[in-house]
């Protein structure tokens, strides 16, 4: 029975074979080249730029609620639990006739014109019920002490108490400023006093000639150039300038009288430039009380009929780009919310579309 199954398997393959074409006549393929198609790169900029864009605006987010969340917390501060607001305005730095700023050489200048804007905001505010003065400067112009000294007299005029408060120095014009609040508050290492007008230059006419430098004026009138440093003032010059620092110091002196309600005579006494600690000026009666910051702001509030804990609102304090480029609070801030809102506009624009968000 296996033969006949191998027979049969054997005649089998023999008949297939035989009728197999042989190789002449398999007709010749065409073969095709083959070339290795490389795979498609994936571009990841796309998903690291959706990424970063979706972190920024995570970002901008959490900064606006953080801004709602003080807002709010402020707005509860100064609610039912508190009596009212007390206004804070700092005289930090040189004193100066224009606005605020801060010099590479010079350091920081406070400018009349922020202060004047800063207390006429106060006045004109129903919710400030008191103004405290915080005074660290050694004085400067004498006509921005003055602009300042005239508007804190508007402002108490109004009905409002205006408090100041000494830090490390206030003096010149520093305590010009002070002498018209309705009570001084300083510690008792305060340096203040040096009630006075001075200016001051320098002849350089000797050094000129020992390097060869012999400068050339044209001047228009023979007092155009006083205090130049390339001669000495002449006997007119002297007394023309000694006439205009008397002036000046006698506005000072009615200044300081007036605020301090003290006889003329009385501050003439003290007014020869010399300065005092606070512990002195208290015996001199150039100040009122010793107590920091926080002493000032309580008796202030009491003063402007805050009977609860005041919440303090502090004028003047400046942004970002303030600390960066100085000038114009106002400007500045404007600046700052309009970069913010652009920002913020750049972000929706590019992870939104007509739907939603991407």
């Amino acid at each position: 029975m296996n033969d006949e199954t191998n027979g049969q398997i054997n005649s089998t393959s023999s008949e297939s074979s035989g009728n197999a074409p042989t190789q002449s006549e398999i007709p010749p393929q065409t073969t095709t080249p083959q070339y290795n198609v490389p795979s498609p790169r994936r571009s990841y900029l796309v998903p690291i730029g959706i990424g970063l864009g979706a972190g920024c605006l995570v970002l901008v987010f959490a900064f606006f609620a953080l801004m709602i969340g003080f807002v709010v917390a402020a707005g509860l501060r100064g609610g039912d639990g508190r009596g009212g607001n007390v206004a804070l305005i700092r005289v930090t730095g040189t004193i100066t006739g224009g606005k605020s700023g801060i010099g590479l050489l010079s350091g920081s200048a406070v400018g009349a014109e922020d202060v004047v804007n800063q207390l006429e905001r106060a006045r004109k505010d129903k919710k400030i019920k008191a103004i405290v003065i915080r005074i660290n400067s050694p004085g400067g112009s004498a006509a921005g002490s003055e602009e300042v000294w005239r508007e804190i007299m508007r402002v108490r005029k109004s009905g409002k108490p205006v408090y100041a408060s000494m830090a490390d120095v206030a003096a010149s014009g520093g305590y010009y400023i002070a002498s018209a609040c309705d009570r001084i508050y300083a510690d008792a290492s305060t340096i203040t006093g040096s009630i006075g007008v001075i200016f001051s230059g320098a002849d350089l006419s000797e050094l000129y000639d020992k390097i060869g430098l012999r400068p050339e004026v044209i001047k228009s009138g023979k007092f155009k150039d006083i205090g130049s440093p390339a001669r000495p003032l002449t006997s007119e010059e002297r007394v023309l300038l000694q006439n205009i620092v008397n002036g000046m110091y006698a506005t000072f002196v009615r200044s300081v009288a007036e605020g301090r309600k003290m006889a003329l005579s009385e501050v003439k006494k003290l007014a020869d430039g010399r300065i005092f600690t606070g512990e002195q000026a208290v015996k001199l009666k150039l100040i009122d009380e010793i107590g920091g910051l926080r002493e000032t702001t309580l008796a202030a509030a009491m003063a402007g009929g805050i009977k609860r804990e005041p919440r303090v609102v502090e004028y003047g304090r400046g942004g970002f780009w303030s600390s960066v480029f100085g000038g114009d609070e106002e400007a500045l801030s404007q600046l700052e919310q309009t970069v913010v809102r652009e920002m913020l506009n750049t972000l929706l624009e590019k992870n939104s579309t007509p739907s939603g968000f991407k």
